[in-house]
């Protein structure tokens, strides 16, 4: 006898325990915005019931768009793209460097068991962590979406509930992610967003429900949260400001090394050297295919960058590549910046001292590898240094003696993966470096150590016979 079910097997209301045809089996939906949706698909792949080859029903070849609706990746990319000015394709870098966090949080729960010893007869000292409660993230506009990821997984999984500040410039990837974290199931009040500019973060610094605040920003902000977050009694990790040195020595591998360095200073990846390439980059906006350097998030910013460059140029500098005026034909209203590069520099320059933001790069001639490690540690900034090089000696002196937080050799831009932590150095964190982001520090940072030390003497062991019957079944 023929029957049929309401849906698949997977979809189904009811439970279908047999293997009789079923007539006109229904389809395989796709599933996209919490809703079931019926597939437009033309090509279709059949599945078969194995104990009988009856067909059971029909998995579609989901079309691109609705791939392309599943894919928050690229929604999440979408929204940075067109409120912070990123190219597509750099949006998706920043949203992967976070998803590698959040990655990394499901299975980081195995460094929180705690420890315990006997540590004299009858006596035991337990320690463990515990949530902290309450913590706060303030965010910049840079990474909308990493930095949003650095916080939320590691605070949530470690048992605190969190209150995040997303740029007043760019908070769509934040919501989208608030979006998705509901989906996912996190429970009503965990993850919460709120807005605004000095006020709300003087709220955060100043509420006593707050327990921690992560900060990455300025370092005129960030030095004021920690002051005052301090000051209150709340415990603070804050990334501030950086100028990422990288070091090219003489014997570098030349086409690999000035690619790497162009890639990190203008946002573009593909083979490039540093110059004469340069100058093919295509400024344009963010969704457009062929955009290499997308504008910079605001007037101001764009109003900023040239003026350093004029300052430099004033101060003697040559600017080798200059980027100002930069005016794309379909989009003459926009904050675009072309590639810069400006040489014979010194370090008294504003426009080595400052932090740019902009598709700016300053090149410092020097004689020595020493005396580049020199120049490198006496800027006051440490978060991040390279150098390009095929000597192991001259790289194992370098990753020896430079203060820098994060080094790479060979390597651009040495962020490291979540496993490990994203650390700091001089005026580039805060408190010395004592509170990093992720990582195993990133576990402490939003836990409180407990230590229970407990002493139950053996002697007060009841020994007696004792039965006890159940009071009820």
């Amino acid at each position: 006898m023929a029957t049929n079910t309401a849906g698949t097997a997977s979809t189904g209301t009811k439970v279908r325990m047999t293997h009789a045809p079923i007539v006109s089996p229904a389809d395989t939906p796709n599933f996209l915005d919490n809703e079931f949706v019926p597939s437009k698909a033309t090509h279709w792949i059949p599945v078969y019931d194995p104990a009988t080859n009856n067909l059971v029903t029909r998995v579609p070849q989901s079309t691109a768009e609705e791939l392309s609706m599943a894919e928050n990746w690229d929604r999440l990319a979408a929204s940075i793209t067109l409120e912070q000015g990123k190219t597509f394709n750099d949006a998706r870098g920043d949203v992967l460097r976070g998803l590698q966090v959040a990655e990394t949080a499901c299975g980081i729960t195995t460094q929180l068991p705690g420890e315990v010893l006997e540590v004299a007869r009858d006596m035991e000292t337990r320690s463990y962590r515990e949530p902290l409660g309450v913590v706060a993230a303030i965010c910049p506009f840079n990474f909308p979406a990493m930095i949003p990821l650095w916080c939320i997984p590691i605070a949530v999984v470690t048992g605190n509930t969190l209150i995040l500040k997303p740029s007043e410039r760019d908070p769509g990837a934040a919501l989208i992610l608030a979006e998705l974290a509901r989906e996912a199931g996190l429970p009503n009040g965990v993850l919460n967003i709120v807005h605004g500019a000095v006020d709300t973060v003087n709220f955060i610094i100043d509420e006593p429900a707050i327990r921690a605040i992560s900060f990455v920003g300025s370092n005129r902000a960030g030095e004021y949260i920690y002051s005052r977050g301090s000051a209150n009694g709340k415990r603070v990790q804050a990334n501030l400001g950086a100028k990422n040195h990288a070091v090219l020595l003489p014997d570098a591998d030349k086409e690999t090394a000035l690619n790497a360095i162009a890639g990190a200073a203008f946002g573009a990846a593909g083979q490039r050297s540093l110059v004469e390439k340069a100058r093919k980059l295509v400024v344009s906006a963010g969704f457009e295919k062929d955009a290499d350097v997308g504008p910079v998030i605001s007037p101001e910013s764009r109003r900023r960058i040239e003026s350093l460059i004029a300052r430099a140029e004033r101060e003697g500098a040559s600017i080798l590549l200059d980027g100002r005026g930069c005016k794309p034909e379909k989009y003459p209203q926009g904050n675009f910046v072309a590639p810069t590069v400006i040489t014979n520099v010194n370090t008294n320059m504003a426009c080595y001292k400052e932090e740019i933001f902009g598709p700016v790069l300053v090149c410092i001639s020097v004689q020595t590898l020493e005396e580049a490690v020199g120049l490198l540690n006496a800027n006051e900034y440490g978060n991040g240094a390279s150098i390009f090089t095929k000597s192991g000696s001259s790289a194992s002196y370098f990753q020896k003696n430079i203060e820098a937080g994060q080094v790479g050799i060979n390597v651009a831009i040495p962020v490291p993966l979540p496993m490990f932590s994203f650390t700091g150095n001089k005026k580039s964190i805060a408190g010395g470096g004592a509170n990093t982001f992720y990582g195993k520090p990133g576990l402490a940072f939003y836990t409180q150590q407990k230590t229970v030390t407990s002493l139950w003497r053996r002697e007060n062991v009841h020994s007696g016979k004792q039965v006890v019957m159940p009071s009820h079944l």
